[in-house]
């Protein structure tokens, strides 16, 4: 298996040492930094014989600026902020406090209200945020606390020494399409660590390593995903409160799919708006981003769309595997935060509060080491004793069943919900299975009948209301460096261009929600179609990497600094 992109030979990367590296500045790497240096300045207070430095302790971002990456519906559960900040609602960017809440069934053309909200879908007392300025807010608070944040700078490799992990390397730069130099490279850095702690959010590429290296998901349930896809909307005044929450199920899904959607309220007349189509759908025409076009001209929501205009637009994966997709949280020099180590429960739809969590604990955990001069898998293996300790566990363990349900469709799934609710989780641990073996044959698809269309292929857009890939791409802000190689790592692309067109038929023209992969005619064989990539296009959402039927994609970080640039998403 291939993981990193082919090193450029005879380069010499410079050494940094380093006490902690972070890498990732998303809700979990922020909020683990934020609690470490709590709990130096408690120490040094309280030891000024003994202090420990802030000068090695650093946080790698891959975006050109904090928050530029990062991508939520977004509710936030505040729990974990109120432990972390008391003060925080004071100064935090804030859209609003929820008001009300409602879910709604939808078929075609109409829609049934659910009489009661769910229990687990009840917000009171959360926030609508954009994810984007949250995070932005939380990197400023880091940096005022001595630590430095790296921004434009990813981890492309873990460094491995005697079986442990010793540190990450950053990505080279300046590297053309060929892997040639260019006049302005710049080698990565070898950052030397005593921890490294991994929250590179959904299907991280550093933790993917660590997990095939290490044989970490052995015994556990293979991870699940979905894909959100978003847009955000200014609308015309009264159409939706500010602190509004709608959900919906249904259209324009069918039984044989899982996913839903969501409406959040924020100021100034805009409202967020998103479907997550889960990764484990059987048609390999689905296409998320069609979807989302299908769900606006559900009348129900073009009623509140019309007359309104998109602004923003992006994707990202999200770990629907929870507690029995979870992998060891810790080892030799390692730990695993937020979204990379499955912190999301999946029947609330949040994770930021669980991410923020994870890193505090595990700087609590980091603090004991450096204390201590024991970085050993036993030291760092109280991480995981204090996540079984907290309300992590008392939140994610009885919903441990909660996704595997409805690998059966959507009644089984409401079934097997109800049971859990009733029994704290289930009478037993259900197993799942990886989203992409789940896909089946084309053909076999294509048997099924009519009531799919809305959802297979690309949407094609009238330009108000739907978009195609590329109108949307655009309000992305994606932008990477055009002249360097492919971050889209394909082991054997003569399956794409041979097996894959008739076992499958290309699923990856239609599971991105960027337009990345093209099927395009060739130049070489006329009449057949070869893939083509554009890999410029790449909102970061790894959906390839983890829907591929034939797992041969692997997605790796682009120079760092490229990607999308999710301003107030």
């Amino acid at each position: 298996m291939i993981f990193f992109r082919k090193p450029i030979p005879g380069v010499d990367h410079p050494v940094m040492e380093a006490d902690v590296v972070i890498v990732g500045g998303g809700p979990a790497g922020m909020a683990c930094a934020l609690r470490l240096s709590q709990l130096i300045d408690e120490h040094n207070t309280a030891h000024p014989d003994a202090p420990i430095s802030k000068e090695n302790i650093y946080v790698l971002e891959k975006a050109r600026e904090a928050g530029a990456h990062s991508l939520s519906g977004a509710l936030l559960d505040p729990r974990a902020m109120n432990e972390l900040l008391p003060e925080w609602k004071s100064e935090a960017p804030i859209e609003a406090e929820v008001s009300r809440e409602s879910v709604y069934f939808l078929t075609k053309k109409s829609k049934f209200k659910a009489p009661i909200t769910p229990p687990p879908l009840r917000d009171h007392g959360n926030y609508v945020i954009s994810l984007n300025r949250f995070v932005k807010w939380m990197g400023g608070k880091v940096e005022e606390t001595g630590f430095t944040v790296f921004t434009g700078f990813a981890g492309s490799e873990l460094l491995i020494e005697d079986g442990k992990v010793a540190g990450v390397r950053t990505d080279d730069k300046g590297v053309d399409k060929l892997g040639e130099q260019k006049a302005n490279f710049e080698p990565g850095y070898d950052l030397k660590s005593k921890i490294t702690i991994l929250a590179e959010g959904s299907r991280g590429s550093l933790t993917k390593q660590l997990v095939t290296r290490f044989e970490l998901d052995k015994d556990r349930n293979p991870q699940t995903y979905g894909v959100g896809v978003k847009e955000l909307w200014e609308i015309p005044p009264g159409r939706i409160a500010e602190g509004e929450v709608i959900y919906t199920a249904g259209y324009p899904l069918t039984s044989k799919e899982y996913g839903g959607a969501w409406i959040y309220g924020g100021k100034n007349n805009t409202i967020s708006l998103g479907f997550v189509t889960g990764l484990d759908y059987q048609d390999p025409r689905t296409d998320p981003q069609h979807v989302l076009q299908a769900f606006k001209q559900h009348p129900f929501v073009r009623r509140m769309l019309e007359g309104g205009k998109m602004i923003r637009y992006g994707a990202k994966s999200l770990p629907y595997g929870g507690w029995l997709s979870m992998p060891p949280l810790a080892g030799d020099g390692w730990m695993i935060i937020g979204d990379s180590a499955s912190f999301l429960n999946s029947q609330r739809l949040k994770g930021i509060h669980l991410a923020q969590k994870s890193g505090m604990l595990a700087a609590e955990t980091a603090f004991e080491a450096l204390v201590a001069n024991n970085f050993s898998a036993a030291q760092l293996g109280h991480y995981k004793e204090k996540v079984d300790a907290s309300w992590i566990r008392k939140e994610l363990y009885p919903v441990r069943n909660f996704h595997q349900g409805f690998e059966g469709g959507m009644l089984q799934g409401m079934i097997f919900a109800g049971l859990g609710q009733v029994t704290g989780g289930g009478l037993w641990d259900m197993k799942a299975h990886a989203g992409h073996t789940r896909m089946k044959h084309l053909i076999d698809a294509m048997g099924w009948g009519s009531g799919r269309d809305q959802f297979l292929g690309w949407a094609k857009g009238d330009g108000k209301l739907t978009f195609d890939k590329l109108t949307d791409l655009y309000f992305s802000g994606t932008k990477h460096e055009e002249d360097q190689p492919s971050h889209l790592v394909i082991e054997d692309i003569n399956i794409c261009n041979t097996r894959c067109p008739k076992e499958f038929g290309n699923p990856c023209q239609f599971f991105c929600p960027a337009n990345v992969y093209e099927m395009q005619e060739s130049a070489e064989h006329p009449g057949a179609k070869e893939l083509h990539l554009n890999p410029s296009n790449c909102v970061h959402c790894k959906t390839c990497d983890i829907m591929d039927p034939y797992q041969i994609i692997t997605w790796v970080p682009p120079e760092g600094g490229g990607g999308p640039n999710y301003d107030g998403m």
